[in-house]
């Protein structure tokens, strides 16, 4: 039958009413139902309500239990590929601070223990070695002070490391064929590269050189100017010299790293995409040239490094997107020549207006002409800051055939 003759039907048939009085509305009983529970107990009212509570209890505390374990049990996520076990996520049980990235790990619990910091222990599997760490396996880690990365990992990705915020330094085993580490900071076996800078790395060096002081709620204080030892505490903590082999900045290597001055080599060829993205304590870049091999990160004076000038190294070719963006403490930017490339927004958020006055980089300086550098140079979009300027945002101007400052 059709939905129009079902409704054609439908209408011939004679509508059911019943006729129920009006004081009987509300007890009227219907052939085969319940008579209605007006004004009536429920028989075991009360104990049915324990009971349901009770249910309802045990259902949340099963499901909590079962959510804790599971959280317990990915605290570390690997995956098997070809040459060994990655490790793709490390989640922090909230009391890790020092870490061996060398072979699958799991957490063992003991239930006994209700101290949260002390009732579980790291075990390792020492047949399955760790030989990579994936991108962002520990982003946003706010606990790790120390990594320890082991022989046997030979891949690390330059985004593994983001965003930890209490990382003081990454020691590399002896034995490593593909990383080493310099005091703390990760670099490539040949130390061509420096690969993370650790954004915790100045709280290692305050604790190095005793510049770690605390006020009266026992809170770290850092120093200021006018405090006694300052100018030592910059050299000491805030400056940091790129050794001399180095020939590539990475991608994210001194991010939200806390320097005020850092010195890179002649002969660095390119500093990478987000390599100094939100350093923003960063006031100076400075180049040196030096007679003899530098490998000390230490900076000991600007002498020790030979000719030295301010910002960008004579043979860089490459500045990456965003490679120094957000640095609104530095005030000087210099492109040598050389430069062949400069990526979107590699210079984003560097000015700003304080009482009406343009603050930090107000103009860029290029080396080459206005003709030279427009053919020779290639600029991705808004690679240079913009400030507010009557109803629009305006780039600040830039400088050709400028000649570089000395140091």
């Amino acid at each position: 039958m059709s939905k129009k003759e079902r409704k054609k039907f439908d209408d011939t048939q004679e509508p059911v009413v019943l006729n129920i009085p009006d004081d009987e509305i509300w007890t009227y009983r219907v052939e085969g139902l319940a008579a209605p529970h007006i004004n009536k107990p429920y028989k075991h009212y009360r104990l049915k309500q324990v009971i349901f509570a009770l249910v309802i209890i045990v259902a949340v505390s099963i499901s909590c239990y079962l959510s804790v374990r599971t959280v317990q049990k990915d605290v570390f996520e690997y995956e098997l590929q070809e040459g060994g076990w990655q490790l793709s996520k490390f989640s922090n049980t909230g009391y890790i601070t020092e870490l061996d990235i060398d072979y699958c790990t799991t957490v063992e619990y003991d239930e006994s223990e209700n101290d949260a910091s002390k009732n579980f222990e790291l075990v390792k599997d020492k047949a399955e070695k760790i030989t990579a760490v994936r991108e962002y396996a520990f982003n946003c880690d706010e606990k790790l002070e120390v990594i320890n990365i082991g022989a046997d990992v030979v891949d690390i990705d330059s985004k593994a490391f983001y965003s930890c915020w209490n990382l003081e330094c990454i020691y590399v085993d002896d034995d490593n064929p593909n990383y080493c580490d310099i005091d703390g900071v990760l670099y490539n076996k040949d130390k061509t590269e420096v690969i993370c800078y650790p954004i915790n790395h100045d709280a290692y060096l305050c604790e190095k050189f005793g510049f770690t002081q605390y006020d009266e709620n026992g809170e770290w204080s850092e120093l200021a100017p006018g405090d006694e030892g300052y100018e030592q505490y910059i050299m000491d903590v805030m400056t940091y010299v790129v050794p001399s082999t180095v020939k590539t900045v990475g991608e994210l290597s001194f991010n939200y790293a806390y320097l005020a001055d850092v010195y890179l080599p002649e002969g660095v060829k390119s500093i990478e995409t987000l390599g100094f993205f939100k350093a923003t304590s960063l006031q100076n870049v400075y180049t040196y040239k030096a007679s003899s091999p530098v490998e000390d990160t230490h900076f000991n004076g600007a002498k020790s490094l030979g000719e030295v000038y301010l910002s960008l190294p004579e043979g860089l070719e490459y500045i990456g997107s965003d490679a120094f963006s957000y640095n609104q403490a530095m005030t000087y930017v210099y492109i040598p020549e050389s430069v062949e490339f400069i990526g979107h927004h590699a210079f984003w958020d560097t000015v700003y207006k304080e009482d009406g006055a343009l603050k930090g980089v107000t103009s860029i300086c290029v080396a080459a002409d206005e003709a030279t550098f427009g053919d020779g140079t290639e600029t991705g979009d808004e690679w240079r800051p913009k400030y507010d300027y009557m109803l629009f945002k305006k780039s600040v101007d830039i400088e050709y055939s400028a000649e570089r400052h000395s140091e």
